[in-house]
């Protein structure tokens, strides 16, 4: 158990949820629509690995692994975040989802992009920002305190 107060908790579990949310958000959107690819994602890519994700997007098996990944993945962290189970597994694997977002798609002045962005922060980004966040979830876990890591912990110390 963790020594947290009850606002330090709220705040942190309020945390946890929205970050959750997001992530399930995003991946059921993509699940749902089966006309989805992250294809024109990959291949506007100008970030430090640029010629690494075009390949990808250049490559049918490789892209169907990567949307594969993109849809479950954000669905089964977002999950893991919002029930708190094996909520450091969900946080550090966002957190890696994350990054590559990050390489792909940099917040480089003068860098623009298919999609629109929302503004340019300077190398900061919500991608970042939201990494930054699982950082905080990841050291100050809640999951043991409200969610089902409480229960899944509790038996695994007992035996």
């Amino acid at each position: 158990m963790t020594n947290y107060s009850k606002s330090q908790t709220f705040w942190l579990v309020t945390l946890r949820m929205l970050v959750g949310w997001h992530f399930l958000y995003e991946g059921l959107v993509k699940v749902l629509n089966p006309q989805w690819t992250s294809f024109g994602y990959l291949i506007d890519s100008k970030g430090w690995l640029s010629s690494c994700f075009v390949s990808m997007a250049n490559n049918a098996a490789t892209l169907s692994v990567a949307n594969f990944l993109n849809e479950w993945g954000l669905v089964c962290i977002g999950l893991g975040l919002i029930a708190g189970c094996l909520m450091r597994v969900a946080s550090v694997a966002g957190m890696v989802l994350l990054g590559f977002y990050y390489l792909s798609h940099c917040p480089f002045i003068g860098a623009t992009y298919m999609m629109p962005s929302e503004g340019s922060y300077l190398w900061i980004d919500k991608n970042l920002i939201e990494m930054a966040a699982l950082g905080v979830l990841l050291v100050f876990p809640t999951s043991r305190v409200f969610g089902l890591d409480r229960y899944i912990f509790k038996v695994k110390e007992k035996r």
